[in-house]
């Protein structure tokens, strides 16, 4: 730590928020009120609350506009769970008793500083170490927090450390935004082109809705093969051999979560090395289409496109396109299918290849199939584009965060403006 900077209790450097005795909540016909699911994740501020009737609260934690509003319950408090509070009408709610309320003292403290030093994760792991309680329900207690010793540099080095990870966390939530707009976009053009077309053409309707005239409708077992499970895990290790020389991924479900696999399987936890003629038995071909076929995984929609010869655990399916429907444009459109529902309802919801092959999918010309892929792969781009921009700068903000709260970067001398956050 810098010669210059003390070491301090947070509790005698910041205010925890109390109600003051002259505000009586009955006064009010409604009052703010924050529950946990409005505490954000990776976000500075928020000004999401509901508004209650005062009658129907019963409990609650005291709050003020502006506060540092800290989760104090597991999970919450591990994943990060907190945000500085706006908007509150009369300049206070009330928010859930899982919230420890904390404010800045004027001309001591600055409450952005504290705000992120929070965010650190081996100071979030040492006070969630010390949590209180039954397993599953702990908590922080507050005098833990009150008493959490903390580097004390100068208000106007801590404002200066604040505003740079806050202008780092400003270009991040402005990367999430255009992810979130740009997915939106990408939902509303799916359902308008698999609606429409490209071409202008009037409509006629079909059993699965209206679509363009020249479009027919098909079904997939007509034109696809499904494939089901392909190999077990004992027929994987006997089925090597001296000449194995095929590299196929053996896929699960927990795959299709992998990062860089949202669209296209680039990587497997398991990969494996098989022989041509073991690979031509057993293995799907890229370009397969593949989905969730039993259990809660249904439920998620995921659907994906296989990149390399690929085997299949029992809990998946693939279609492969033999005429007419190309991989990706059949791959588009299945975003637009829920799978619940064709699955089986039972003890454990599945589906199978009788439940798939009856699908009717639209099919255009080779052109505008060409054309609708072309579109989509266009916006998944500008997705990935800025899905890497997010994560070089969350990555930046967590060096930043350390070396700035070490004082291994020191931001005294510069010339920064700290008006964001002197408010």
């Amino acid at each position: 730590m810098p010669k210059y900077w003390d070491v301090a209790k947070t509790g005698e450097m910041y205010d925890f928020t109390k109600k003051p005795k002259e505000i009586v909540y009955s006064n009010y016909d409604y009052l703010p009120f924050i529950v946990m699911d409005l505490i954000p994740v990776g976000s500075t501020y928020s000004g999401n609350f509901k508004l209650k009737k005062s009658t129907e609260i019963s409990s609650g934690t005291y709050i003020e506009d502006g506060d540092i509003l800290l989760a104090k319950i597991t999970p919450c408090f591990e994943n990060g769970k907190q945000c500085i509070i706006t908007g509150l009408p009369n300049g206070f709610g009330i928010a859930s008793t899982e919230i420890i309320p904390i404010k800045e003292k004027t001309g001591t403290s600055s409450k952005y500083f504290l705000f992120y030093y929070l965010l650190q994760s081996d100071i979030r792991t040492l006070i969630a170490g010390k949590m209180e309680g039954a397993t599953g329900r702990q908590r922080v207690p507050v005098h833990l927090i009150k008493e959490l010793l903390i580097p004390f540099p100068s208000l106007n080095e801590q404002q200066k450390i604040a505003a740079v990870l806050f202008k780092i966390q400003q270009a991040i939530e402005i990367q999430v935004a255009i992810i979130e707009k740009t997915r939106e976009l990408k939902k509303s053009t799916l359902h308008h082109v698999f609606t429409n077309g490209l071409r202008g053409e009037k409509l006629k309707e079909t059993e699965i809705g209206p679509m363009p005239e020249s479009w027919d409708l098909i079904k997939i077992g007509k034109y696809c093969d499904i494939r089901s499970s392909t190999i077990s895990f004992n027929e994987l290790n006997q089925g090597r051999s001296d000449d194995s020389d095929v590299l196929c991924y053996a896929i699960k479900v927990s795959d299709m979560n992998l990062p860089g696999n949202e669209k296209y399987i680039f990587t497997a936890n398991i990969e494996t090395k098989l022989s041509s003629k073991l690979v031509s038995e057993k293995a799907i071909p890229a370009n397969s289409v593949i989905f969730p076929k039993r259990g809660a995984a249904i439920a998620t929609n995921k659907k994906r496109l296989t990149t390399i010869w690929s085997l299949l655990d029992p809990n998946l399916i693939a279609i492969m396109p033999r005429a007419r429907i190309t991989s990706e444009f059949l791959y588009y459109w299945f975003l637009t299918f829920d799978l619940a529902s064709i699955q089986d309802l039972g003890p454990t919801p599945q589906l199978n290849k009788k439940d798939v092959e009856p699908i009717s999918i639209p099919c255009p010309s080779d052109g505008e199939q060409s054309d609708i892929s072309n579109i989509f792969r266009s916006i998944d781009q500008k997705i990935d584009l800025h899905t890497v921009k997010k994560s070089t700068l969350q990555d930046l903000f967590k060096t930043m965060l350390n070396k700035l709260m070490t004082g291994e970067i020191r931001v005294k001398d510069l010339d920064i403006d700290v008006s964001e956050v002197s408010k």
